[in-house]
């Protein structure tokens, strides 16, 4: 009988861990974040990507508002169509006008972006979706940070991703950022030498999506596959378990 309890205590451990890894794949990535395919640099231009995960299990996704920042102005930007969804530029006035590559001054900046749902379109429970633009110049800083308002369309409402990451813990629900390097010598005023940064493979964003789905299938896998082994295991203990008491019994009869 201590054998068996002892066997049903291990299955307990194992099938928790692969509990544990299947889990793991749906935490790492939840947050609204801005990736770009090459180094964004300061003064370039870059295609920023914003990846928006459904973090509701019941309601969707059917707006997107990101939130420029006035004292790191972005003075020109131009959102990718996507299919569904309308977009809506505004601007703002500068308290402190900028100058431009050429020594104009520009005294008005991005100030919001936003995506609507169209009627029957959203970001469904356990999906996510990437919304594409086109950035510059960017701004003389370390980085650009970009919070942004997700809504959603019953009663969780809006969700605004605008607490700064900072040291230590990750705050629950950051801004996305954009970290920028310095610009190299030779490049033209779109980020490169002789070629626009802001034209980027159209393939860009699938590439990350697969990348994506392949590490949460790589995790499906492992967890799997880890349950799988613990009832090999179990399985093989239990015949030999019973093939001792076989041999046992065998050896009181002679």
């Amino acid at each position: 009988m201590s054998t068996n309890r002892y066997l049903a205590r291990g299955f307990a451990v194992v099938i928790a861990a692969g509990a544990v890894v299947l889990a793991g794949g749906g935490t790492a990535g939840a947050h609204v974040t801005a990736n770009v395919s090459e180094p964004a640099k300061k003064g370039g231009y870059s295609k920023i990507t914003f990846r928006v995960p459904n973090e509701d299990n019941t309601q969707g996704t059917v707006k997107l508002t990101l939130q420029f920042p006035k004292d790191t102005p972005v003075t020109s930007a131009r959102p990718r169509p996507l299919p569904g969804w309308t977009t809506e530029v505004t601007k703002v006035t500068l308290d402190k006008p900028v100058k431009s590559a050429k020594g104009a001054e520009i005294k008005e900046a991005i100030g919001t972006i936003t995506w609507t749902a169209q009627p029957g379109t959203r970001i469904n429970p356990g999906e996510f979706q990437e919304f594409d633009i086109s950035a510059g110049p960017l701004p003389d800083a370390d980085q650009l940070v970009i919070p942004a308002i997700q809504t959603y369309d019953g009663a969780k409402g809006e969700v605004k991703w605008d607490a700064p990451p900072a040291g230590g813990a990750e705050p629950e629900h950051p801004a996305p950022v954009v970290k920028l390097a310095a610009a190299g010598a030779g490049e033209d005023a779109h980020g490169g030498a002789g070629t626009s940064a802001d034209v980027k493979p159209a393939t860009d964003s699938h590439t990350e999506a697969a990348a994506a789905g392949t590490d949460n299938t790589a995790r499906w896998l492992g967890g799997i596959g880890l349950v799988v082994g613990a009832l090999g295991l179990g399985l093989g203990i239990g015949a030999t378990l019973r093939a001792k008491k076989v041999t046992a019994r065998g050896g009181d009869q002679a």
